[in-house]
């Protein structure tokens, strides 16, 4: 999503240009923290940056899932899903497509995508779903 062209590399402005319509009061400051103070890195060292972080109290899902949930409700904006969409290049979700992708995500099936769904996503929550589902 972050290296459409799949080089490995990531430059402080493709990082902008993908973040920015999702994140639109992140600061140049904001964006050079995660860049580590550098212009470029690989798509492993931002990975092993926001993995193997040593700042304390930091969440690095839950502020993804913010980026998600602007108003605070504590599920994902349909809205920003759509749009996180456009902006990583991926096209336009029907209605459709959003239907499936909530229901697939929706771990816990309350219809909506929160932060435990989006955690489990992440962990293969969607794949053990699926695979349950199929038995």
């Amino acid at each position: 999503m972050l290296d459409p062209e799949h080089s490995g590399q990531l430059t402080l402005q493709s990082l902008k240009k993908r973040l920015g319509p999702l994140m639109p009061d992140m600061s140049a400051k904001d964006y050079r923290f995660l860049m580590n103070n550098k212009k470029e890195m690989s798509i492993e060292d931002l990975r092993e940056l926001l993995v193997d972080n040593e700042v304390a109290n930091y969440d690095p899902v839950f502020d993804a899932f913010r980026m998600f949930d602007p108003k605070c409700t504590g599920f994902i904006d349909e809205d920003k899903l759509r749009l996180a969409f456009m902006s990583f290049g991926l096209g336009e979700l029907s209605d459709e497509e959003l239907d499936i992708l909530k229901r697939t995500a929706d771990i816990d099936g309350d219809g909506k995508i929160s932060l435990n769904d989006f955690r489990s996503l992440l962990d293969g929550g969607v794949a053990k779903k699926t695979l349950i589902s199929f038995k």
